[in-house]
C-alpha cells in the first residue's frame, strides 16, 4: 500500500500576488510554491519544503504516496502529489500540485509494474525479454494503493507473453483498460536483428532517387552529343 512513514508536509499559505517574481522569491527562501485542491474545498496557494517532496517522489510508492498535509492555520488532511515541475537543466523542483484525499473514496492511479525472474526463453532459448507495459491504471481506495505490482516472468518461453490479466488481482483493486494488453513477452534475438537491419536499410531509397535525378540532369549532354554526331 502507498501509505507513508514520511513526516507530515508542512504547508504555509501564500499571500499577495502570485506571479513569476513572487515564485522566484519563494525559491530563494528555500521553499517552492504549491497549490492544494480537492475534496470539495477551495484551492489554496502555499509554500512547502522541496526536500520533503523530493523524498516522497523518490520513495517506493513515489507520487502515489499518501501523507499528512499540515496546512498552517487549518486542520491536517491526507494528500498526494498529483503534478510537479522540474527545472530542465539542474532538475530542481519548481512547483507542485497537491490533492486532498478522502480515504473512504475510491480513486484512479497509475501503478508501476515490476518484472521478477529470468525467462526460460532468455536463459535456454536465445530470446530477449521486452517490457512493453511499465505501468497500469487501477481504481481502489487510497489505503489499498500498492507501491508496485510484481509479476514473475521466469516461466516465459519464446513467443510467450504476460498480459494485464496475468497480474495479481484482488477484490480491493479494479484494473482499468484492456486486460488483454501485453505487459512483457520473449522474442527471438534474430527477429530483433532483422528489424534493426530493415530500419537501417530503409533510408537507402532516397539515395537511389538522388542518383536517378543525377542521370536525368545528364540527359541534355547526351542529346548534345547526339546532335554533334548527326552533323558529322
Amino acid at each position: 500500500m502507498a501509505t507513508s512513514t514520511i513526516p507530515a508536509v508542512v504547508a504555509t499559505p501564500r499571500e499577495g500576488r502570485f506571479n513569476k517574481n513572487a515564485a522566484r522569491r519563494v525559491r530563494v527562501e528555500g521553499k517552492i510554491p504549491a497549490v492544494i485542491y480537492g475534496a470539495g474545498q477551495p484551492s489554496v496557494a502555499v509554500t512547502v519544503d522541496p526536500r520533503i517532496i523530493t523524498r516522497i517522489l523518490h520513495s517506493d510508492s513515489g507520487h502515489n504516496t499518501i501523507f499528512d498535509l499540515d496546512v498552517v492555520g487549518s486542520a491536517t488532511v491526507k494528500a498526494m502529489v498529483v503534478d510537479w515541475q522540474h527545472e530542465p537543466i539542474k532538475g530542481a523542483l519548481l512547483h507542485i500540485d497537491l490533492k486532498r484525499i478522502a480515504m473512504d473514496k475510491a480513486m484512479r492511479v497509475s501503478v508501476p509494474i515490476q518484472l521478477a525472474g529470468v525467462p526460460v526463453g532468455v536463459k535456454a532459448q536465445g530470446g530477449i525479454l521486452e517490457h512493453v507495459l511499465r505501468e497500469v491504471e487501477i481504481e481502489c481506495l487510497p489505503g489499498d494503493i500498492p507501491s508496485h505490482l510484481d509479476v514473475d516472468v521466469s516461466s516465459l518461453e519464446i513467443h510467450q507473453s504476460i498480459r494485464v490479466s496475468d497480474l495479481p488481482h484482488s477484490g480491493s483493486i479494479k484494473f482499468l483498460g484492456d486486460e488483454a494488453a501485453t505487459v512483457a513477452h520473449v522474442a527471438l534475438i534474430k527477429e530483433e536483428a532483422v528489424a534493426v537491419e530493415e530500419a537501417v536499410a530503409a533510408p537507402a531509397e532516397p539515395e537511389v532517387a538522388k542518383k536517378g535525378k543525377g542521370e536525368a540532369e545528364a540527359a541534355p549532354d547526351a542529346k548534345a552529343d547526339a546532335k554533334t554526331e548527326k552533323k558529322k
